[in-house]
């Protein structure tokens, strides 16, 4: 196949990645805002078991919804503390732990080998070549490159102390900019650097400050 012909078949499968990309982010927004709108129905007897079917609808989406990076599903969750108060806080802190860990696991089957080819087909031939680097390495030894590579004071701190990392990443305002939950979970699965049960144990602790106001305040709290 003439180069030409090789560059262009390149370029229009970076473009339908982006653009799946794009799509399935937009999607999941507009089903977040949808299930919000269906929150604000008044309960009343008449309407009580289609309210039940709504939660239970609000609640899965809202597992898979916060799973997904850029997707603020929290305000789901928030909707439903706000409506229901405390006696539905425990739901939404559970369905919070199962979206996390479905992002990260999530991270934990793409392979460091597709990851690397996708760096090479968008151009990012610096990221490329550290991932190609570790990609053999153990995670201890993976641990030790990246912090003799660092570029800053900081990051080696960060990276021998990457569980307070994470909590404060989780819990960070505005973290919907680098990903939101979603995001820094999956990418922390795709890392290689946390493990399944301690990064299970950093989220449970992570997420509670929030559900612990709430059932000790009320939901005014919010």
């Amino acid at each position: 196949m003439p180069a030409g012909g090789s560059i262009a078949g390149a370029g229009r499968r970076i473009l339908l990645k982006i653009s799946f990309l794009i799509l399935l982010i937009a999607t999941a927004n507009v089903t977040a805002n949808w299930i919000v709108d269906l929150l604000a129905l008044e309960i009343r007897p008449s309407t009580e078991d289609t309210v039940h079917r709504i939660i239970l609808l609000s609640a899965t989406a809202y597992t898979f919804l916060i799973a997904i990076p850029f997707v603020p599903g929290v305000e789901i969750g928030l909707t439903l503390i706000g409506i229901l108060g405390p006696k539905i806080v425990f739901l939404v802190y559970v369905c919070t732990l199962a979206g996390l860990s479905i992002a990260f696991f999530a991270g934990r089957l793409i392979p460091l080998n597709g990851l690397i080819r996708l760096l090479g087909d968008l151009g990012l031939h610096r990221a490329k070549n550290l991932l190609s680097t570790i990609e053999s390495m153990t995670m201890q030894e993976r641990l030790r490159f990246l912090t003799s590579k660092a570029p800053n004071r900081y990051l080696p701190f960060l990276l021998r102390h990457r569980y307070i990392a994470l909590a404060v990443l989780i819990n960070l305002p505005g973290n919907i900019v680098i990903g939101g939950g979603g995001g820094i979970a999956l990418m922390a699965g795709a890392s290689r650097l946390y493990s399944a049960t301690r990064f299970a144990a950093t989220i449970v602790i992570a997420v509670s400050p929030l559900p612990l106001a709430i059932l000790w305040f009320g939901k005014d709290f919010l």
